[in-house]
């Protein structure tokens, strides 16, 4: 067989077995879109010929990151909402900048974080965000693997002046157009662009949506055989709206509409009850653990080391770039690593081989994708990326009795050490350049739109009432 690619010379880090399965000198044979070939690089380079081959010495070779929860539309107003008491971020932070927002603004915005992300490693993207159907087209267009869901809610377009002590004026109209928007995405792109694109369906949040909304998406998911995504207790307020309304916390409402099983993936969970975390990790329900985010947003840590100890599936995502201000995966390791160690005062909690598989393998398994991508292995898909260890914070490099790869990867680099990114078979980002799209083209528009946006921000008195305009004008930000 002559291969496609043939990346040869490189430590291979599989993450096949218990661990992360590094081959010192390895080589991956790429045919088509999948894996053909992985193992020392003396023997498949006898067994194979390629149409190119790729001499990656002084270079690691990595399953792509896998992300498991991203809002990329949000990143048109990244760093504008941060510091803020958690339970102002989203009603007093955030939601009242989108509105200014237009769609297209958002999608440029997407563009951005896509790229970002792309660049230093990730290759699978759980985005979930409001409208998909027009930022699916941005992961078409950059050749990314992407699980998407438009975000179902009912909340009203001005949500400063909600009063959280009451139940929500939640509007159904507006849930119905949310809602058509999804249903649109399923039907027009599930399972597109050679099964890069997958669909689910998106209930923002319990709170967010009523009863019969919640009721009406997962007979939805049903009929159209999906998965779904949402966020569960991510804020004390959730659960007292959820209760107000229903006289059930949130955890238990899903679970009375069915949709506790290996279908749903939620987020956060950081308000939800250790009984409530271990019912839903015992349902097959997966988890979203988004550390820098929540960490960040409300000062706590969501719950997913505990989620991971009641036999639940468990991946990292990075979450929106107004909570934790970049999608860079490597990032979102050593920080959740770190936190970790502090709050239990443990060092040896989420070791560094860990936290790589929950960026990986683990993080696959949790979008129900761990049999086609999240390791390096013969017949899988060929999403991988290729790090250069020449950097001084990865040096000097050591292979026994003790390696040091993996601990300098996780808590050394930074994500520009990222070379290549392949993603299906195909090359997307080579020597650093991205090669789907014109990145100062994308970078530029996002700048148009922010000037944009923050001249009309300029003309409402309210604008200058939030509390980072307040800071900006005394001068702290």
């Amino acid at each position: 067989m002559t291969l496609d690619y043939l990346i040869h010379s490189a430590y291979v880090v599989t993450m096949e077995g218990p661990g992360t399965g590094v081959i010192n000198h390895g080589a991956v044979g790429i045919k088509d879109n999948k894996i053909a070939a992985v193992g020392e690089s003396s023997v498949i380079r006898r067994q194979y010929s390629a149409h190119r081959e790729i001499d990656a010495s002084g270079k690691a070779v990595l399953p792509g990151f896998v992300d498991v929860h991203m809002h990329t539309g949000d990143t048109i107003f990244r760093g504008c909402a941060q510091d803020l008491p958690g339970k102002d971020w989203m009603f007093k932070g955030i939601l009242p900048l989108l509105g200014q927002a237009g769609t297209e603004d958002i999608r440029r915005g997407s563009m951005v974080n896509i790229v970002e992300a792309l660049k230093t490693g990730t290759t699978t993207f759980g985005d979930f965000y409001y409208p998909m159907t027009e930022l699916v087209k941005n992961h078409i267009k950059l050749g990314t693997r992407a699980v998407v869901s438009s975000m179902i809610n009912q909340l009203p377009p001005d949500t400063s002046q909600i009063d959280v002590t009451v139940p929500y004026p939640l509007d159904p109209s507006i849930g119905e157009k949310k809602l058509r928007d999804n249903i649109q995405l399923i039907e027009q792109y599930h399972e597109s662009q050679n099964g890069r694109i997958q669909c689910r369906f998106g209930p923002h949040a319990p709170d967010m949506c009523t009863t019969e909304m919640l009721e009406e998406i997962k007979a939805l998911g049903d009929k159209y055989g999906v998965n779904f995504f949402t966020h569960l207790s991510q804020s004390p307020k959730e659960n007292n709206q959820v209760l107000m309304r229903s006289g059930m916390r949130p955890t238990d409402l899903l679970e009375k509409l069915g949709y506790l099983d290996d279908r749903l993936l939620v987020a956060h969970m950081t308000y939800a009850t250790d009984e409530e975390v271990e019912r839903v990790a015992k349902s097959g329900a997966a988890f979203a653990f988004c550390c820098n985010s929540l960490c960040i947003i409300d000062g706590e840590l969501p719950k997913g080391q505990r989620f991971s100890a009641c036999g639940g599936r468990v991946g990292f995502g990075t979450d929106q770039a107004p909570g934790n201000n970049c999608n860079i995966m490597l990032n979102e390791m050593k920080v959740a690593s770190l936190l970790h160690k502090f709050k239990n005062e443990d060092p040896t909690v989420m070791p560094a081989w860990k936290v790589l598989r929950m960026a990986t393998i683990e993080a696959a398994q949790a979008l129900c994708l761990g049999d086609q991508v999240g390791s390096l292995k013969e017949g899988k898909l060929a999403d991988l990326i290729v790090i250069d260890l020449s950097a001084p914070q990865l040096n000097p490099i050591m292979e026994a009795p003790v390696r040091n790869l993996i601990p300098n990867l996780v808590y050394a680099a930074r994500g520009s050490e990222v070379e290549s990114v392949m993603v299906d078979g195909r090359l997307v980002v080579e020597d650093h350049e991205l090669k789907t799209a014109d990145e100062r083209e994308i970078i530029r528009q996002a700048a148009e739109s922010a000037v944009r946006i923050q001249t009309e921000l300029g003309k409402n008195t309210w604008a200058n009432d939030l509390p980072l305009a307040r800071w900006t004008q005394e001068g702290y930000y």
